[in-house]
């Protein structure tokens, strides 16, 4: 039987820290612990957001990484567990397409050991 082109198989996930250091802490624990297949990092980004009634400007480092669906509920917990956030942005985003490659290596990567 052939797989269904169209299923989700990686998960984008996307989160945001307040440092380079908390960032890359972040990404090496998450592909440590092999909940994603890589994390990037993209710095300095400027978010504007509402955090107890008053307009926030900050400058944060974004970390997208690379998992499965079947990974994503232990990435969010470590995640939620080793941001220092109040209240972490953990967003995840289905690849909907990619190449075939990259797609069984982020799931290789990402199998339990």
């Amino acid at each position: 039987m052939t797989p269904d082109p169209t299923a989700v198989t990686v998960l984008t996930v996307l989160t945001t820290t307040d440092s380079a250091e908390k960032a890359e802490a972040l990404a090496r624990g998450a592909v440590q612990a092999r909940l994603a297949a890589c994390a990037q990092i993209s710095a300095p980004v400027t978010s504007v957001y509402r955090w107890n009634g008053a307009i926030e400007t900050a400058q944060e480092w974004q970390i997208l990484f690379k998992t499965t669906p079947q990974r994503y509920a232990a990435l969010e917990a470590h995640l939620t567990a080793a941001h220092d956030y109040d209240t972490p942005e953990i967003i995840a985003t289905p690849v909907v397409r990619g190449g075939a490659a990259y797609l069984e290596w982020v799931s290789a990567e990402t199998a339990a050991p």
